[in-house]
């Protein structure tokens, strides 16, 4: 586990004792896949980090069309950030699937603040991860709006270079905002270049 956390935490140096004072707070556990670390209308109080595996966060809106909303890889945090963080307190809109075998570290996000109180700099490693997922999420949301689908399709493939073989297709169409056959046809004009 020391090992692993040194991996999660490699921008900050931690202490021995730090160390073991977050592996104390942790939960390590296997999914399977189409297993479900989180589904809708639930109590959030946890945050994941993946240490394999691959998981996908989506939305089913009123006519039960499926929005993904996130792939979370390999050294990604994940949660259902609206319920963990939103200003009022509510229940998960979102289901976390598991779309490939996986291995998550799960901490509460008590545990995590207590933690980030007593060790600053895990304090300012967070914030700092929060900033980068902020900024990825605000950029994600300027690509739907000014890119074109096959831009947007480039753009994901660079993004995760090795989830098209772990993903079903309306998984990445549905992340883009697009068809399947719209996928289909971008993939093709892609391949005739």
């Amino acid at each position: 586990m020391h090992s692993i956390l040194q991996e999660i935490f490699n921008e900050i140096v931690l202490t021995d004792n730090e160390i073991q004072q977050v592996a104390e707070k942790v939960e390590k556990i296997s999914l399977k896949r189409h297993e479900f670390l989180l589904k809708a209308n639930r109590e959030v109080v946890d945050v994941h980090y993946i240490i394999n595996g691959c998981l996908r966060t989506y939305f089913i809106d009123d006519s039960g069309k499926e929005h993904t909303l996130q792939f979370a890889i390999n050294g990604w945090w994940i949660s259902d950030y609206i319920a963990l963080y939103g200003k009022e307190k509510q229940k998960s809109v979102s289901f976390i699937e598991c779309i490939k075998e996986a291995t998550v570290l799960k901490m509460s996000k008590n545990d995590f603040d207590d933690l980030c109180v007593e060790i600053p700099q895990l304090s300012k490693f967070y914030i700092k991860k929060l900033e980068s997922a902020f900024a990825a999420f605000q950029r994600r949301i300027l690509e739907n709006l000014t890119l074109s689908a096959k831009e947007r399709y480039l753009h994901f493939i660079n993004t995760y270079p090795d989830i098209e073989q772990n993903v079903k297709n309306y998984h990445i169409a549905s992340f883009l905002g697009i068809t399947t056959e719209s996928l289909s046809r971008i993939r093709k004009e892609i391949a005739n270049e």
